[in-house]
């Protein structure tokens, strides 16, 4: 096709991001002499400096208030695009390309932003439950643009990984043993979170069976979380909550022999990184945002009133409560 200066609205959260790549990577097989460009909330921007493919990346401020809205607009303005594809739902996406003045938009018919666009897709029927991979994989088929065979992946740079190694060992991390990570938290709320006290007995039994060194991720927020963890626990694990860029994150993971998670971005980007993944679900469908690829374990028992939206359990989780520190345990020995 024609070169063109394409720009491309990246998801607003980390493991949305991530699961749009595989579409991001066709389209540059689909534009193999355009310059792409990745627009994005400024939280996950540093996701795609990661991958060398992208011409470069456009950080966005929040977009909640009209002066950020326009910052943003003005912004995208002057690099003269010629082609604006939303990987973004919002009607708020689709106008700010419009206000960049942006000449052909294309994206997601949906949300009544159809007349902002100069090209839009149908949203196809997805009573299969089909992965949210295909989501983004299916716009690019629904504007006409072809799909090829691609899987998930994320490659590090080699000086950032020796960077990280030589960190973890000035931790004590012995970057030679079982290394388990924990990332017991989830943005979303707590509805999505195994219980506390569940991690620290898994944690603990994987300590004691498998002598593994256990290192608990999170964000600031959760801190509180995993120091909670390590209370209830004999030999107390690795804290990395609060202290990692996502850069920084994702080296820290791919030193890891298991990542355990509930449904999250980190989780996500384990997979992206091919780390054996065990994946806990409570009130949302694993086969709509589990790990795509393999390695993986799902833990996914369910209940009368799943699937749900709410960021707090009003009744008594069991969605989550039915499952067992011990059979995790057992799964988590497939990869030990």
């Amino acid at each position: 096709m024609k070169s063109k200066k394409i720009v491309i609205r990246a998801p607003n959260w980390i493991g949305d991001s991530i699961l749009a790549l595989p579409a991001m990577a066709d389209l540059k097989r689909n534009f193999p002499e355009s310059e792409i460009w990745v627009a994005a909330n400024e939280w996950v921007s540093d996701l795609f400096r990661m991958e060398e493919s992208f011409e470069g990346i456009i950080p966005l401020p929040e977009q909640n208030s009209l002066k950020n809205f326009n910052l943003s607009s003005r912004k995208l303005r002057e690099f003269d695009f010629d082609l604006g594809i939303l990987l973004t739902n919002s009607f708020g996406s689709a106008l700010l390309f419009y206000l960049a003045r942006i000449p052909q938009r294309w994206g997601y018919n949906r949300d009544s932003r159809g007349f902002l666009l100069t090209r839009g897709a149908p949203v196809q029927n997805r009573a299969n439950r089909s992965h949210q991979v295909h989501y983004y994989l299916d716009l690019l088929s629904g504007l006409g643009l072809k799909n090829y065979a691609t899987e998930l992946n994320l490659s590090l740079d080699q000086r950032k990984l020796a960077e990280i190694k030589e960190w973890l060992e000035s931790l004590n991390i012995d970057t030679k043993k079982p290394l388990v990570i924990i990332n017991p938290g989830s943005f979303y709320g707590p509805a999505k979170r195994w219980p506390a006290s569940k991690y620290s007995d898994l944690a603990s039994l994987l300590q004691e069976k498998n002598n593994a060194q256990i290192l608990i991720i999170g964000s600031e927020t959760e801190i509180p979380l995993a120091e909670h963890i390590a209370t209830d626990m004999r030999v107390k694990p690795f804290i990395l909550a609060g202290q990692t860029s996502l850069a920084q994150l994702a080296a820290v993971i791919s030193f890891s022999n298991i990542f355990i998670s509930n449904d999250s971005g980190p989780m996500h980007l384990a997979n992206a990184l091919k780390i054996p993944v065990i994946a806990i679900f409570g009130p949302t469908e694993p086969l709509r945002t589990g790990p795509y690829q393999d390695p993986y374990i799902v833990f996914h028992k369910g209940a009368a009133c799943w699937p749900c939206s709410y960021r707090e359990c009003p009744f008594d989780h069991r969605c989550m409560m039915s499952i067992t520190a011990q059979e995790v345990f057992e799964a988590c020995q497939r990869f030990l």
